[in-house]
């Protein structure tokens, strides 16, 4: 058996400082291992620095031609994609300036349409060069300014021939004769119509064409103005003779006349109360008002009350010049509706599809007469969404 020797002192006090130093270098690593850990979660994670990245926009030139002779007027460059049409008219106009932007029109083709001014010019981009040809529309007027003018001369030229200028009729002729009351019946409504029509184009009516050319607004103050001046002639005329029927057709007709003039401010309420909360997504609809409710026989129910009210004041005042109006008004009202139906199709029935519900026969009415109620629902489909129009109208056959 081998006895274990004790160490001598030196060499033990070595042991123990050798030990002792290896124990606390450790333990300082162990803290400064924490320390750096603790820095590094409270610094938070490490962020790489951020990548440039340079965007590229692409832009357009825009070539604008003349449309009868194909030379080039000039080009319009540096055009984003994000530009509207109406932006590009502008910097023409800063090229060209004899051109503001109201009297430019641009088509794609050179007999296609004229591009609206909401128009993306990227929209319209086989490649970075856009073709277009110009025409010059000519001078241009509000349509704010176009509906003032026309309405308010048939309002005065009524007023003139009403007073009875000595330059218009006979000043001996004037005094003699006695004023039937249709003749200031028929100036109450005859004003009474263009009020209207100028405080619904001030306060209810929103355009969004923006320009009409100036020789429209001509043909129009010619055609208003001049029958006007013919109407109002005759009924103001000291030799007047009043209505076959007397007092009762009177009656019955500026009953009648009166009753269209509501139905027709109304229904250009409702049109324009429409309009504005953006609810363009079926035909418009009747509401609870009665007059509204034509708008379940006829799309365009102010066209038909505006030729009530002319024919009213026909038979009101039974004077030729009132009857030729009225007839040419039924012309261009029904022109005007038939019109404005094939956009309410072409807007709200883009595949030209109607469902119509079968008819149910219920019985209603008195003594067990049956009447048949028929339920229309149209379906069609909005900027590829399909929604459907809760238009149920109902119509009852005898």
């Amino acid at each position: 058996m081998h006895r274990r020797q004790k160490p001598s002192a030196p060499e033990h006090k070595r042991d123990l400082a050798a030990h002792g130093g290896a124990l606390s270098t450790s333990h300082n690593d162990t803290r400064s291992f924490f320390n750096f850990s603790q820095l590094v979660l409270s610094a938070g994670h490490l962020k790489s620095p951020p990548v440039l990245k340079h965007s590229k926009i692409t832009y357009f030139e825009v070539e604008i031609l003349d449309m009868q002779s194909k030379k080039q007027i000039c080009i319009v460059d540096k055009v984003p994609p994000s530009s509207t049409l109406l932006d590009v008219k502008h910097k023409f106009h800063k090229a060209c300036p004899q051109w503001y932007p109201s009297r430019v029109g641009l088509q794609l083709e050179r007999n296609g349409p004229y591009l609206k001014d909401s128009i993306n010019i990227q929209s319209l981009a086989v490649s970075s060069i856009i073709t277009l040809y110009f025409t010059d529309l000519g001078q241009q007027v509000g349509w704010t300014t176009f509906f003032l003018t026309e309405y308010t001369g048939p309002l005065l030229i009524y007023l003139l021939f009403y007073i009875r200028l000595s330059t218009i009729y006979d000043q001996v002729e004037s005094t003699k004769n006695f004023r039937h009351p249709v003749v200031h019946l028929a100036c109450f409504c005859h004003c009474l119509h263009y009020i209207r029509h100028l405080l619904e184009t001030l306060f209810v009516h929103k355009f969004s064409g923006g320009h009409t050319p100036l020789k429209n607004m001509i043909k129009g103050c010619a055609f208003y103005w001049g029958f006007t001046s013919w109407i109002a002639y005759y009924i103001n005329h000291p030799r007047y003779t009043p209505p076959s029927f007397g007092h009762r057709q009177v009656s019955f007709a500026a009953l009648a006349f009166l009753m269209c003039e509501a139905g027709n401010h109304f229904i250009n309420v409702t049109l324009a109360h429409q309009n504005h909360s953006g609810s363009k997504a079926c035909f418009p609809s009747p509401t609870y008002n009665p007059f509204t409710w034509l708008f379940l026989l006829v799309s365009c129910p102010n066209y038909t009350y505006e030729v009530g009210s002319w024919i009213s004041f026909t038979v009101m005042t039974q004077t030729l010049p009132v009857g030729i109006f009225a007839f040419l008004m039924v012309i261009q009202m029904s022109l005007w509706a038939q019109k404005k139906h094939k956009l309410y199709l072409k807007r709200f029935y883009p595949e030209g599809k109607f469902h119509v519900a079968r008819a149910e026969p219920s019985v209603e009415g008195r003594q067990g007469q049956g009447h048949t109620t028929t339920r229309i629902s149209s379906c069609f489909k909005v900027k590829g969404k399909e929604s459907t129009c809760s238009m149920s109208h109902q119509m009852q056959l005898g």
